[in-house]
């Protein structure tokens, strides 16, 4: 071998694997495509635009607690210089050019618990569009999951359906060459054909669905898969006995539905305590400081003081308003009464969506192993029937039964397979898992 060959074997063997990896369809992960879902949602941004939202509400009821400082400047033009009369005689007491400016510091002392309860209401309300941002991450997470085993169920069914084309096709030449020697008659090669046909049909509709499924999946991602992109597959289950009152006890502890109601009513709490807050008087003080004059700074001032300074203290009590203030409070205790009865219904709900999803995974669970038997028993079926077609022992319609027989076995396996993880991800979101 010459040096240049040697070196020629050299390189491709370095570049021989990675040309074996290029062949290969990309891998799509289900983590990977849960990823991509979180990042392009947009449920999940618009639930993130209003929680922060809600945390800029809690900054300005914060404020509440703070002194205010405001500024005041005007201006008035009289037609006549004021004046008084002393004696009868007009004495000129101001001048017709008014400037007027001031400062002033306010700080509430007390406003019956109205400034508290709008702030602490403003905390409850964040913590409540934060759980509602969880639970928009919980259901197009899980979507997303029963989603992509929606869409590797359909992917299974059209193999099956494609083995099923092949396998006839297979048949229809053998019974046509069994016509040609007189082993058999037309009416067997009629019914393959037959068959086939309709094999054709349902592999035809089997891809649509395929396509369709996994066009969902896109959807929900947000993103489109590339036609050669891969889904990582799950044929191995670990199935772990699931109690249902425990499922019950964690959806109530960990649901963000309820935990938003429970936060709903705290808020109506404090929205009473709030409407109440017109029973009291309100208090506050305040510091100012102004300037008159003549001039635009309000610096000349003839007739009197330029300036001064003041500290007032203000208690205001609107003590009788026609029952407006027990009408609010009475609202505010019929809103929480009633979120009380929504709280209930949808904690049942709940517990509803946790049983029949318990139920199905039991359904799948009892099934795999029924599917999985059916499943090998179809197959040495068919090889046993097309081994005695293929010696003329039985006829064309048994051969035919035995694959129809074959194809509805390997697809209740894989519904059995893929409808436990559906049920799975349908009890997790009932869960509040993510």
């Amino acid at each position: 071998m010459t040096r240049f060959a040697a070196l020629l074997c050299f390189l491709l063997l370095l570049v021989a694997p990675g040309l074996a990896a290029a062949g290969q369809e990309p891998l799509l992960t289900l983590d990977e495509a849960i990823a991509i879902a979180l990042r392009h949602s947009p449920l999940i941004r618009e639930a993130e635009a209003i929680r922060d939202g809600a945390r800029e509400e809690i900054k300005a009821t914060r404020a509440d607690f703070l002194p205010k400082a405001s500024a005041q400047y005007g201006y008035a033009r009289l037609k006549d210089e004021p004046f008084q009369r002393i004696g009868g005689t007009p004495i000129v007491v101001g001048n017709d050019d008014v400037h007027r400016w001031d400062l002033s510091l306010s700080q509430p002392l007390f406003t019956g618990f109205a400034v508290t309860s709008r702030h602490e209401m403003a905390k409850i309300g964040a913590e409540i569009r934060e759980l509602e941002r969880q639970q928009q991450i919980v259901t197009v997470s899980q979507d997303l999951r029963i989603a992509w085993f929606e869409a590797l169920l359909a992917a299974r069914l059209n193999l099956v359906a494609e083995d099923n084309v092949t396998a006839l096709t297979a048949h229809r030449h053998d019974a046509a060459g069994f016509l040609a020697q007189g082993l058999n008659s037309r009416n067997d090669l009629l019914k393959a054909e037959a068959s086939l046909a309709n094999a054709i049909q349902e592999r035809e509709r089997a891809r649509a669905a395929s396509e369709i499924a996994r066009s969902r999946l896109s959807w929900i991602m947000g993103y489109e898969i590339e036609p050669g992109r891969t889904l990582e597959d799950f044929t191995a289950l670990t199935i772990r006995p699931l109690e249902l009152q425990a499922l019950y006890d964690e959806a109530r502890r960990h649901s963000p539905v309820l935990q938003s109601y429970r936060l709903g009513l705290d808020n109506l709490d404090h929205a009473i305590t709030l409407a109440q807050s017109g029973y009291y008087p309100t208090i506050a003080v305040t510091g100012r400081y102004e300037q008159n004059g003549s001039d635009p700074g309000a610096e000349t001032n003839d007739y009197g003081n330029d300036h001064n300074a003041s500290i007032t203290l203000t208690a205001r009590w609107d003590f009788f308003e026609w029952g407006r203030t027990g009408a609010v409070v009475a609202k505010q205790r019929y809103s929480r009464q009633a979120l009380t009865e929504r709280q209930r219904e949808v904690d049942d709900q709940i517990r509803l969506a946790v049983k029949q999803a318990w139920l199905e995974l039991q359904v799948a669970e009892n099934s795999i192993a029924a599917a999985a038997e059916g499943r090998k028993q179809a197959r040495e079926n068919w090889r046993i029937t097309n081994l005695q077609y293929q010696n003329q022992v039985i006829t064309s319609t048994e051969v035919l039964d035995s694959r129809t027989l074959l194809s509805q076995a390997e697809s209740n396996y894989f519904r059995a397979l893929y409808g436990y993880r559906i049920a799975m991800a349908g009890l997790e979101r009932a869960l509040g898992r993510k």
